[in-house]
Formats: C-alpha cells, sequence, structure tokens
C-alpha cells in the first residue's frame, strides 16, 4: 500500500511545490486539471508549446504562470524547460488530460518533507473499449527540484533517489476515443526516431507495442512486445502490463500456441498478477472456442485461470492493472464457464458474492 506522509520534524522554512504542466490546444481540458491542483500547491507552472486555442490565456487567468516554448519533437525538452522555468523544490509534473482525485493532503505536507526521494502516483487510465474499464500506473511524477528527463518521447525522470509511493491519485482521459483521434500518428513517429537512436531499449520497444496495441494494430503490438522480451529488460514495473498485452496481441493474432509458451517462462514472475490469468484464461477460452475437440480438456485450465484471478483479488498497485480482474470480470467469467458446465448453483452463489446480476 502507498505509504503515508509524515511531516515528521518540521524546517524553519518550508518547501515549496509547483504544479508543472507542458500543454498545447488544451482549452477544453486544463481548467479542469489547473482547478483539482490550484488548493494544494505553491505555484502552477504551464509551458504553452504553440497553442492555437486559448489555452496560455485560460491558464494565466486561473492563476498559473505561463511560459511559452517552440516545440522541437523533444518532450523531455519540453519537460526541462519547464522544470527549469518552475524552479521549486518540489515539482508535481501532471498533464492536461489529467485530474487529481484525491492527495491534496500529501501534497500540502510535501512542504515539510526534503527533498531527498521522488514520490510515486497512481495514475488511473479510463478508456473506451464497448465497455467502461480503469486500468492503473504507478508512475514517478513528484519529483525534487533538481531532477530532469530523458527521452524524446515517453521521457523518464533520470534520478538515483530512493523512491515512495504516495496516497496521491490522479485520473487520465487520454487513451478516450476522442484523445485517441487527435495523438493518431504523433507517438508513433517520436518513437520511431527514438528506436532509431536506441534499438536495443526494451522499454521503449515495449512502449512501441503499446501504442499499437490502443488502436488495435495487434500485429504491430506484437512485433514490440516479442521486441522488448527479446532484449535485457532489469525488473521493471512495466514489465507485468507487457506480459498481459502481449497474450491478448497473440490471442487476437490466433497465435494460441506461442501465447501458451510466453505465458508459462511468466509464470513465475506473474504470480500475484490477477491480470496475467485473467488474460491466460482468455487465451485458452479462445483456443477452446477455435478447436472445439480440445474443449474439455481446456475448460479445467480455464477455470483454474479465473480461479486464480480470485483468489489474488484486486491489486491496484500494480503497473497496467485493469479494475476488476481481481474480481467482478473474473466471477463474471468463471460463472459463466461453472453454468456451461452443469453447476448453476455455484455460478449463482458466485453472482451474489461479488455483486453480479443473475
Amino acid at each position: 500500500m502507498p505509504a503515508a506522509l509524515s511531516a515528521g520534524e518540521l524546517p524553519a522554512a518550508p518547501y515549496r511545490l509547483c504544479l508543472v504542466v507542458i500543454a498545447r490546444d488544451e482549452a477544453a481540458r486544463i481548467e479542469r486539471l489547473l482547478q483539482s491542483v490550484k488548493p494544494w500547491v505553491d505555484e502552477m507552472l504551464v509551458l504553452d508549446t504553440g497553442s492555437q486555442d486559448n489555452t496560455a490565456a485560460l491558464a494565466q487567468s486561473l492563476g498559473a504562470r505561463v511560459e511559452h516554448f517552440s516545440w522541437c519533437d523533444d518532450f523531455a525538452a519540453a519537460r526541462n524547460t519547464a522544470l527549469a522555468a518552475a524552479g521549486a523544490d518540489w515539482h508535481l509534473v501532471l498533464d492536461a488530460d489529467e485530474t487529481l482525485i484525491s492527495g491534496g493532503e500529501t501534497l500540502l505536507a510535501l512542504r515539510h518533507l526534503k527533498p531527498d526521494f521522488v514520490g510515486s502516483l497512481d495514475l488511473i487510465d479510463h478508456f473506451e473499449d464497448g465497455a467502461s474499464r480503469q486500468a492503473h500506473a504507478r508512475l514517478s511524477r513528484v519529483l525534487p527540484g533538481f531532477v530532469r528527463y530523458q527521452g524524446r518521447v515517453h521521457e523518464q525522470p533520470q534520478h538515483a533517489l530512493p523512491l515512495r509511493a504516495l496516497d496521491l491519485q490522479v485520473a487520465h482521459d487520454g487513451y478516450l476515443s476522442e484523445a485517441l483521434l487527435r495523438k493518431r500518428g504523433r507517438n508513433e513517429a517520436l518513437l520511431q526516431r527514438e528506436l532509431q537512436d536506441k534499438p536495443r531499449d526494451a522499454y521503449l520497444w515495449y512502449q512501441w507495442g503499446k501504442n499499437c496495441a490502443v488502436y488495435e494494430d495487434h500485429a504491430g503490438a506484437e512485433q514490440g512486445f516479442a521486441k522488448a522480451a527479446e532484449l535485457p529488460h532489469p525488473s521493471q514495473g512495466w514489465w507485468l502490463d507487457l506480459v498481459a498485452r502481449r497474450l491478448y496481441a497473440l490471442k487476437q493474432l490466433k497465435q494460441h500456441e506461442q501465447a501458451m509458451q510466453f505465458a508459462e517462462s511468466q509464470l513465475q514472475c506473474c504470480a500475484e498478477s490477477p491480470d496475467f490469468f485473467f488474460a491466460l484464461g482468455d487465451v485458452l477460452l479462445d483456443l477452446a472456442a477455435d478447436n472445439p475437440a480440445q474443449g474439455e480438456a481446456l475448460l479445467p485450465m480455464i477455470e483454474d485461470a479465473w480461479r486464480r484471478c480470485l483468489a489474488i483479488g484486486e491489486r491496484p498497485e500494480l503497473s497496467g492493472a485493469v479494475a476488476g480482474r481481481g474480481s467482478h470480470l473474473a466471477a463474471h467469467n468463471l460463472a459463466l464457464v461453472l453454468e456451461g458446465t452443469g453447476r448453476p448453483a455455484e455460478a449463482q452463489q458466485l453472482r451474489q458474492g461479488y455483486g453480479l446480476p443473475s
């Protein structure tokens, strides 16, 4: 669980906290972000990267200090310019399509804590895929004033400081259909350039696969995820997300055997991930549907995968965790299997336990 911040011994002079945002043509969203954060920070800095709308004027009217930057296809360059302009002891780095949900008191407490660690927050992604769903990611967004970014796209803060999980929740709607339409092609072009410079960077290949996945380019997603899996990738939070996403892409491509081999290789590292077992059950079910003769042999494995989801429960602290895969979504799928195998009473009991309709 995220650690609650303690003010401890208060310093003689409090540290300053500044919200730092880079934005372009975000007039429809910038007010929502600034209003959610304004009560909890000392200052708000918005770096406008070339808006054609009234983003800058609106941000200024809401109390933000606005600076300007000539866009150069480099997110780290923009982030670092904004951080230098902000010049605070602590920086909270957010985007215009994000909103602070909870954790204002945690931000206030930062004013009494020495900036000698990097804080992560719980970013909740919202999706539209026929049914509303959410996924969680733990991201390092609370930075001491001297920390800077590296990377043309999917930039990362560079530091050797201890990490602390903070009790902060931020909503992100950048994966909703309208937002995806606006951004389509932008990240792909920047990723291509970054991969030309760093072709052996597993994280960039993961991001390539993820970018393809959100646009339902399953072949492109598998290309990126497979390449990332081939390269050295020290234990990272994003790996669990890659595994679940790759299993989904392989299922969509009907590459069931490869999916099963990959899943088997990941059993140990994914033993506590409901998303992994949910994706595995999905692969097995799709295989059974395509090969009815194997259905009887596969059903116990499918049932076991979704039972494992429920046994693990919800794990929102794991990167990429989709809400419900450790609870009601897995229970719904398992109930269908129970009914299909002549156990309606058990299915009904399961539905009642998770508040599902009969």
